[in-house]
């Protein structure tokens, strides 16, 4: 079999590709600067670093919007730098297998085919593998047996809620709540009760650093533009002021799992309370989430080591065992 395989998981904050090259998964930022309209200017980590600082004739953006392709042409020219790059710009005929939601149209599932296809990376084979089932495998879940899994992924825009079960989705369900929800409230938060300004990094820098900063009894220091004065300032800001903003959101997260526990087969449904929820997904080890969940549900939620890269492994092990190829399907034939 050939060397040049890659698994693709496409995700609106971080692009994830596994080469089975080298065995490794890749991950940088999914985004890209384009400068006055035409030229591109950086992408991936670089254009992250110019995020939220790049002048007028620098546009930065994500291509991809709620988990789906938002911005087709900047996707494909963003895959075909990523692929060039890991193949040393030595571009050969290659397979895909690329993750795609369960919880959208056959229109938005095809998108990623086509992304693909029309690339320019040289593209043999293109297959197809449901996300949640992708994402099983990445934590080790033998996802083909008859056992009912859980798997709660938490994304930059969304959260994908899964019940797996023989290799295929029982359940699913895909809301609007995610890592930028997070930043947005720790933004308003600090806007309302310190008249203060913040960046989406800063916030971001906020939310990662909750755990250890309440472990050492900090507070959360943030730069930012006083409103009333219009003069940068420095701030601390309360862990606990950051936790309560983060609740609403964390609540509808643990809402939706209920809806999807409450239209789960009984005997699934036993498998899921023996074994408990599979917590992943970039957003996923927020502080307290996973503790939130544990509290709402009843139910054990257990964290994952690599949350951002599970999708990728998956796909990695999807391309190396034999036994979980019947997973991924192709969707060439399929009418557009």
């Amino acid at each position: 079999m050939s060397n040049n395989i890659f698994g693709i998981d496409l995700g609106t904050y971080n692009i994830k590709i596994y080469s089975k090259n080298d065995d490794n998964v890749f991950i940088e930022k999914n985004m890209i600067a384009i400068e006055n309209k035409n030229n591109i200017f950086a992408y991936g980590d670089s254009a992250y670093e110019m995020y939220e600082k790049a002048p007028s004739n620098i546009n930065i953006s994500f291509p991809l919007s709620n988990g789906v392709i938002a911005d087709i042409k900047n996707m494909q020219t963003l895959l075909k730098l990523f692929i060039g790059y890991l193949e040393k710009d030595n571009l050969k005929p290659s397979d895909f297998y690329i993750s795609v939601p369960t919880d959208v149209t056959e229109v938005e599932k095809r998108a990623f085919y086509d992304l693909v296809k029309d690339a320019g990376v040289k593209a043999k084979k293109i297959m197809v593998v449901e996300k949640a089932v992708a994402d099983g495998l990445g934590l080790d879940i033998d996802v083909k047996n008859s056992v009912g899994v859980l798997i709660v992924n938490v994304g930059y825009e969304t959260t994908e809620i899964s019940i797996l079960s023989l290799g295929g989705i029982v359940l699913s369900k895909i809301i609007k709540v995610g890592g930028l929800k997070f930043d947005e409230a720790i933004k308003n938060i600090v806007r309302k009760e310190y008249s203060l300004f913040i960046g989406g990094k800063t916030a971001e820098n906020v939310k990662m650093s909750l755990k250890d900063l309440e472990a050492e009894h900090k507070g959360a220091v943030v730069y930012g533009r006083d409103i009333v004065t219009g003069l940068p300032v420095e701030r601390e800001i309360p862990t606990k002021l950051v936790d309560s903003s983060l609740e609403e959101h964390f609540n509808s997260i643990i809402d939706n799992i209920k809806v999807i526990l409450e239209r789960t087969p009984p005997e699934l449904a036993a498998d899921i309370y023996r074994h408990g929820i599979y917590l992943t997904g970039g957003a996923s080890q927020v502080n307290h989430l996973a503790e939130k969940i544990a509290n709402g549900t009843g139910l054990r939620v257990n964290l994952v080591a690599e949350p951002t890269a599970s999708i990728a492994k998956g796909l990695a092990r999807i391309i190396k065992d034999d036994n979980y190829k019947s997973v991924s399907y192709s969707i060439e034939g399929m009418s557009k």
